[in-house]
């Protein structure tokens, strides 16, 4: 008998998450910063970088990304890498990646980015931007984003499940912007380690979901 495991989504801590399907491994910003040098032994197939690394480390090595703005952790160098705008389509992934901003200047103050949609076995992920029908939505809070306009944004997005990403610095301000998520959400927080979803488990309405941090910062 054929078991349908579906996808595991896992979160590494800031914007690094790693979806696991049937038959890739796609990871989203494994930035050096969040899991070391080596990748701690996360392996993928398929790399996509939504923005450069913003603490790399002082002294750091690896493989260079497409832009040449981010270095790879070494257990990574064999993945096919994306970083760019464009649409996709490796192992039977497809993703599609469109230019962003991240601040409300069109980028003159923190930067450009690439907002992913990416299909793994059925299952949509959007990591980050407003694009089509999504059904897991990740969401970082903290920095430039706030619980409430986060939260706006799901309304917009209208996704089956919300992943939230606390990206600050200060653990106590973590604790407070994913409170006030919460609250924003009309939600309870209860954290679990992973998840694992498919086309046909996704919640009918918006559930927000408190994934553990499987990554340690450096």
């Amino acid at each position: 008998m054929c078991q349908n495991r579906g996808v595991e989504l896992t979160w590494y801590g800031r914007t690094c998450v790693r979806l696991r399907g049937k038959d890739a491994v796609v990871v989203i910003d494994p930035f050096q910063s969040v899991v070391g040098p080596t990748g701690r032994g996360i392996s993928g197939d398929i790399v996509v970088f939504s923005h450069p690394d913003d603490h790399p480390l002082p002294r750091g090595k690896g493989k260079h990304s497409r832009d040449g703005r981010t270095l790879l952790p070494s257990s990574l160098d064999d993945a096919f890498v994306l970083d760019g705008p464009g649409e996709y389509e490796v192992k039977e992934v497809l993703v599609t990646g469109v230019r962003t901003y991240r601040d409300d200047a069109r980028g003159a103050e923190a930067g450009k980015q690439v907002s992913f949609v990416i299909e793994v076995d059925g299952v949509h992920t959007i990591h980050l931007g407003d694009i089509g029908s999504v059904d897991i939505a990740c969401v970082p809070l903290g920095g430039s984003l706030s619980p409430t306009r986060a939260a706006a944004i799901i309304a917009q997005l209208d996704p089956h499940i919300v992943v939230p990403m606390p990206v600050c610095d200060d653990e106590t301000e973590c604790a407070d912007a994913l409170k006030r998520f919460f609250h924003e959400m009309g939600a309870e927080a209860s954290t679990q380690p992973k998840l694992s979803v498919t086309a046909s488990s996704l919640p009918a309405e918006t559930t927000t979901v408190l994934l553990e941090s499987r990554g340690k910062q450096v």
